[in-house]
């Protein structure tokens, strides 16, 4: 049964999100309970956690840039091919092609995931650096002739199909991407079955990314140290070296250089694009926790496994939260502070990631 689109519900994370407000409105529930997917299972299957960590320098700047949600690997891939529902993806050159399959898609009663570049929305101002990837919103429905979008601004935005057509058709990679639930008789249409094993192998996978001393597929072995719990360690060390070439006390040593780094990096940790609250920890504290509640697949020491997990994890909230309001500071960046946040952190990831991996070698 197809239901209302709500545009307000509360979220954690940009693409989870979304795709929580997506799927509800489509009709498709979490086997495990009948009832629509919360944002924590959704987030989970996506891969859930994970970090990355760099810095570039350029003749006028200095630039700082982390990601703390599962990543580089295809996280909303994962999220829509693990779910079990059928997910319809297109993509084509051609704007009228993209605008009758958007049609198409909103005809049947169900909202639409496009990809845009966001500082081609009417409302929305251009930001050279975020505007280098996509972003993913839903077109719920048409109102006269133009379209109502949900962008993650809480309400309904009116474009018009010419607005919208350049705003999906500015990216090549992404030009005119579309995804939406099928749904036959107004029903959704199931896809890959959503079982115990397919949460294993999210968690799995997850674990695997954060302890993995080796770069993540596709990304060039010299990189590795870039990534996971291996890049919180190397950053830890990193933020007071003023020697070597990546050390942050000489790379930040001008003031106007640690002003824009440390802002773009805190505006990473803090936004819900590429992180969230606490760093996304509490949300996979959550999704551990939802998964331990499935009543087959997982044996009693397991569940009791996934909820130690959980209280780590969401205890760790705590301190990426911290983390961030240091970064964010006002004063002068305290590298020195930021280290032992870092260094603490390093540790309780490893902790709470090994826990996670124990509980699935258990039977």
């Amino acid at each position: 049964m197809l239901s209302p689109y709500n545009p307000g519900t509360e979220y954690s994370h940009w693409d989870s999100g979304l795709w929580t407000r997506v799927m509800a409105a489509s009709g498709v529930h979490n086997p495990f309970t009948g009832a629509p997917f919360t944002e924590a299972m959704l987030s989970g299957l996506a891969g859930g956690i994970g970090f990355m960590i760099f810095t570039f320098e350029y003749k006028d700047t200095t630039t700082a840039s982390a990601v703390t949600r599962f990543h580089p690997g295809p996280y909303t891939e994962n999220l829509v091919r693990r779910s079990g529902a059928a997910i319809n993806i297109q993509q084509t050159g051609s704007a009228s092609l993209a605008q009758s399959r958007l049609d198409a898609a909103l005809e049947s009663g169900v909202p639409a995931v496009v990809r845009v570049v966001r500082g081609k929305l009417p409302w929305a101002a251009e930001d050279p650096v975020a505007d280098m990837e996509s972003v993913d919103v839903a077109v719920v429905s048409r109102d006269g002739e133009d379209y109502l979008m949900d962008d993650g601004g809480g309400r309904l935005e009116r474009i018009s199909p010419a607005a919208l057509a350049q705003a999906r058709g500015s990216r090549k990679a992404d030009k005119h991407w579309q995804g939406h639930v099928v749904t036959r008789g107004g029903d959704p249409v199931s896809g890959e079955e959503l079982g115990a094993g397919t949460v294993r192998q999210a968690m799995a996978e997850t674990v695997r990314e954060l302890l993995s001393q080796q770069s993540p597929p596709g990304i060039p072995p010299g990189y590795a140290n870039n990534f996971g719990i291996l890049g919180m360690q190397t950053w830890a060390q990193r933020l007071t070296d003023g020697k070597s070439k990546h050390g942050w006390l000489r790379i930040f040593a001008d003031p106007e250089r640690a002003r824009i780094g440390m802002d773009m990096l805190h505006g990473l940790l803090a936004g819900k694009r590429f992180s969230g609250p606490g760093a996304l920890r509490p949300l996979y504290a959550r999704f551990l926790a939802e998964a331990a509640l499935i009543g087959e697949g997982f044996s009693g020491v397991q569940r009791a496994g996934l909820q130690e997990a959980a209280a780590q994890y969401r205890a760790l909230g705590e301190h990426w939260d911290a983390l961030t309001g240091l970064v964010g500071a006002a004063a002068e960046p305290d590298f020195v502070a930021m280290a032992s946040r870092v260094e603490a952190i390093a540790e309780l990831e490893s902790h709470a990631a090994k826990t996670l991996e124990a509980a699935l070698a258990t039977q």
